[in-house]
């Protein structure tokens, strides 16, 4: 067997051959940033640059995957297509917390690299820094919710998925288009204010204008922290969301939901006098958030019927099995559909 200096010296100059290989046939594709990237004419593995971008390819082409930002859950495991459970995971590029690096990158041999989010001079430059240290194409989507459709069809052109792009992006536009034609006649005053509570306290939220709380307007809500102006995640203060009274709550953690259901300081709440304190579900990905990508449009399906019943006659279980079927490449169970809706605080309606 070689010795630890003669393999890592072998892994090296493996590495320096897939930057030094030659390119294959490329075009030129201009991303969501403006920048002219050359992209292989075929591409067949496809690295995420991140969690929102991880969850589109998922959801378009898994088989093209070259593993995950993060390993899945135990219990997030059995929501995925089984091919997909023990992917290798990678790190991410790009966001808080980045924990890929080049040499990672490489050895997870990508055609190709897709970042799915901001398309500002930070994540501009990221990739150009990694596309240049690696010699692998990096793209940049726009990940506003707003432009799903369009976000699919364009990594359909890219990866050589178009025919399943399309059907995603017929299914994401119907999806909004109806909620949007349903929600058309309540009037702003009539939409309930809801104030999301992330972090281990729920003094977490998204300001107006944030990703994290993109779909509460779309999903007909009002959203009670846009009364401290525009901005992304903020802390506030407990006196800050008693002064707001949220007629509705909304958390990703069931802890926190706990936390404001049972904390005396909390109880005169409008929205805890009422019982309307809901936990968002997670599985695979955050319904709501965490992260903010395609797997949000459940959850605004969910969260409209949530808020607005009597224009949602039919229950959420049918709209959710055929997203799952489509979206994410299993048929759910009955069990596993009560284990989505029945621990949110809504039952499973």
């Amino acid at each position: 067997m070689p010795s630890l200096t003669a393999r890592r010296a072998l892994h090296a100059l493996a590495l320096l051959s897939a930057l030094l290989a030659v390119p294959a046939a490329a075009r030129p594709f201009t991303d969501a940033a403006g920048r002219i990237v050359e992209v292989p004419d075929r591409v067949a593995r496809v690295l995420a640059a991140g969690p929102p971008a991880s969850v589109l390819l998922y959801t378009l082409a898994p088989g093209r995957m070259a593993g995950w930002v993060s390993a899945p859950s135990p219990e997030a495991r059995a929501y995925l297509a089984p091919e997909t459970r023990d992917l290798p995971a990678y790190g991410r590029l790009t966001g808080r917390g980045g924990t890929a690096n080049v040499e990672a990158v490489l050895a997870s041999r990508p055609d190709l690299i897709v970042d799915v989010g901001s398309t500002g001079p930070t994540y501009a430059s990221l990739a150009d820094r990694v596309q240049a240290q690696t010699g692998i194409a990096y793209v940049l989507l726009d990940g506003a919710f707003g432009r799903t459709g369009e976000t699919y069809r364009q990594l359909g052109a890219l990866i050589g998925e178009e025919a399943a792009a399309g059907r995603l992006a017929e299914a994401a536009d119907g999806m909004v288009a109806d909620i949007a034609q349903r929600l058309a006649s309540v009037p702003l005053e009539k939409r309930p204010k809801v104030y999301y509570g992330r972090g281990p306290k729920g003094l977490e939220t998204g300001l107006s204008g944030s990703i994290n709380t993109e779909i509460l307007e779309a999903a007909g809500a009002r959203n009670a922290a846009a009364e401290a102006g525009p901005g992304n995640l903020a802390t506030v203060s407990p006196e800050q969301v008693l002064a707001w009274n949220p007629d509705v709550i909304l958390t990703i953690d069931p802890a926190v939901r706990q936390a404001f259901l049972a904390d005396p300081l909390w109880s005169g709440l409008k929205a805890v006098r009422a019982g309307r304190v809901y936990t968002a579900p997670a599985l695979p990905f955050g319904w709501f958030d965490a992260p903010p990508g395609v797997n949000r449009l459940i959850g605004l399906r969910w969260l409209a019927g949530l808020l607005h019943p009597d224009l949602f006659a039919q229950p959420a279980a049918g709209a959710v099995r055929d997203f799952y079927r489509l979206f994410y490449h299993v048929d759910l169970s009955e069990a596993q559909l009560t284990a989505l809706l029945g621990g949110t605080g809504e039952g499973p309606r």
